[in-house]
């Protein structure tokens, strides 16, 4: 009974500061923004951070969460990553062919994989963990500067310069919803340990990627709520749009700072919530609370 994986639902709830939490190639690094002036985060870029800090085996946030995960360095062949650069196409070919693939690669099992190989079809599975797009509540501000540096480019300049290279949301809200898939787990051998390292990554995903141009992106929440049962026990947008914060005035306006939403109403919210699901489901987490 101690490996079965509920339903999960959960909310991170990121705060984007002076910084570009996901350029966008097809508008030269623009942070990606919709039709309306909403911001946008991909999945894919959210799951690449929590991809590195696991594959980061000397780090400091594998190592603290591995020990109390109870994770010893002989596990660690267990916790290898299909999606990191320097993988060879041939040793994950040959993984398949022993069926020792979803054993050995943890983003496999957590966020599943495109190895499209011919004959190999059936081993392509969608992952226990499904993360949605980012979308920030109010349409965000892009700010655009042309910045220098000493060293130069070309042989010719006494300086290197990058004309409105430093592209910046001014602040912003974002919401990105992710479900634990009891289903998919059974598929690719997912195991609880497996989730809970996922839990345990995701608050550091930020603060320990960050960059010079991703120097402010904050998950201010992580909310999560296990269901009492594998195929779950109540509405997941339910439960999303009840933490989801709320905007104080315009919402069609571009926020100024956190204060600019009703995080007082928010933990309002949790409580009703918490009542509605009694029985249903765990109370309410905050993966941010749990560091």
């Amino acid at each position: 009974m101690e490996n079965i994986i509920n339903r999960g639902t959960g909310l991170l709830v990121l705060e984007v500061i002076n910084s570009n939490p996901n350029g966008d190639p097809d508008r030269e690094s623009d942070p990606r923004q919709r039709h309306d002036g909403r911001g946008e985060i991909s999945p894919v870029s959210f799951k690449r951070k929590v991809r590195d800090l696991v594959l980061h085996k000397e780090g400091p946030v594998w190592k603290e969460i591995s020990e109390s995960l109870g994770i010893g360095k002989n596990d660690y062949s267990k916790y290898d990553l299909l999606e990191k650069r320097d993988i060879d196409r041939k040793i994950v070919m040959d993984d398949m062919k022993k069926n020792v693939f979803l054993e050995k690669y943890w983003d496999a099992r957590i966020f599943g994989n495109t190895f499209l190989e011919e004959n190999l079809s059936d081993k392509i599975q969608t992952g226990a963990a499904q993360f949605a797009l980012a979308v920030s509540i109010s349409p965000v501000r892009i700010e655009r500067m042309t910045t220098t540096k000493v060293a130069p480019v070309e042989d010719d300049k006494s300086r290197g310069m990058a004309p409105l290279g430093f592209r910046i949301v001014q602040h912003g809200v974002y919401c990105m919803p992710f479900f634990i898939n009891a289903t998919a787990a059974s598929k690719t051998n997912c195991t609880k340990k497996d989730i809970d390292l996922l839990l345990k990554v995701i608050p550091y995903s930020y603060t320990h990627t960050a960059s010079y141009i991703r120097s402010q992106v904050n998950i201010q929440h992580a909310f999560y709520v296990e269901h009492k049962s594998p195929v779950g026990k109540y509405n997941d947008f339910k439960i999303i749009e009840a933490l989801t914060p709320k905007r104080i005035g315009d919402i069609e306006k571009p926020s100024a700072s956190w204060k600019d939403y009703d995080f007082e109403g928010l933990k309002k919210q949790i409580v009703e919530l918490d009542e509605k699901l009694k029985d249903k489901t765990q109370k309410v987490r905050d993966l941010m609370d749990e560091i």
